[in-house]
């Protein structure tokens, strides 16, 4: 008797078997990156010191709950958040620009719901007060750009204490003498580490404020970094490529 019927039903079944396993992880991989975590790479050097270009890491959906912006593709199933939280004042945060609700941004978050920010001669002001900086060296930064040195300042933000570093060229660019902006209630107010070369909340007909509703998450670590100057081809130099120091380090 022909054992042929019997094998083809095996095959079939082990075909089944492989689509179905292959479903689920892609379900799996779909909801994690929906509920828990998701990469991003960083493409400029507006968050420099803190992420560099080349810089892979990964954000915590959960952080302030979840939005339509948590969703694949932002699908519109739903407004508002749920189980929503306001941010801390000096996160690092992906959100969705509001212009387009479509193009990811990274800056950290220096103004919270019902703030007062303001520039003045280069300095950040919130709610009135300067917030302190302290010289830190120089820089040289070369991000997505010509090499330039730049004066490094650990700055101390209100309320938390939370230090970070900001990088700036001058105390006379563009931005560093703005209007008062007055944050509304359901928004935030986002700039970049390396003031002078960041497009950021600072200019209302490009970022502007940032509705709560189009954050998608916290910046947690980096879990790979690359400074890819060689040439693709140049195998070789890879592994020289590879940033080992920033491998696995927290976002501050």
């Amino acid at each position: 008797m022909s054992n042929q019927p019997t094998m083809a039903k095996r095959k079939a079944g082990g075909v089944v078997e492989t689509i179905k396993t292959i479903v689920y992880a892609m379900l799996i991989a779909i909801g994690i990156r929906t509920v828990a975590f998701e990469p991003f790479n960083i493409p400029s050097g507006s968050m420099i010191p803190t992420l560099l270009v080349g810089d892979y890491l990964f954000v915590s959906k959960y952080s302030y709950g979840y939005s339509r912006f948590s969703l694949p593709l932002g699908l519109p199933l739903f407004s508002g958040r749920i189980f929503g939280s306001v941010p801390q004042r000096g996160d690092v945060a992906v959100f969705k620009l509001p212009r387009d609700n479509s193009t990811d941004y990274i800056k950290r978050l220096v103004g919270l719901p019902g703030d007062r920010i303001q520039m003045i001669h280069g300095q950040l002001y919130i709610n009135g007060t300067v917030v302190p900086r302290a010289a830190d060296g120089e820089y040289v930064a070369d991000g997505d750009g010509p090499k330039m040195m730049l004066k490094r300042y650990i700055e101390t933000l209100p309320d938390s204490g939370r230090k970070h570093e900001i990088l700036k060229a001058s105390d006379d660019q563009p931005l560093d003498n703005t209007q008062e902006y007055h944050v509304p209630e359901g928004y935030v107010f986002a700039m970049g580490d390396n003031r002078d070369n960041s497009l950021d909340s600072r200019v209302l007909n490009h970022v502007g404020y940032v509705p709560l509703e189009n954050l998608v998450g916290r910046a947690e670590f980096i879990f790979f970094s690359v400074d890819a100057t060689a040439p693709w081809w140049e195998v070789w130099e890879w592994p020289l490529e590879i940033r080992w120091s920033r491998l696995f380090t927290s976002i501050h």
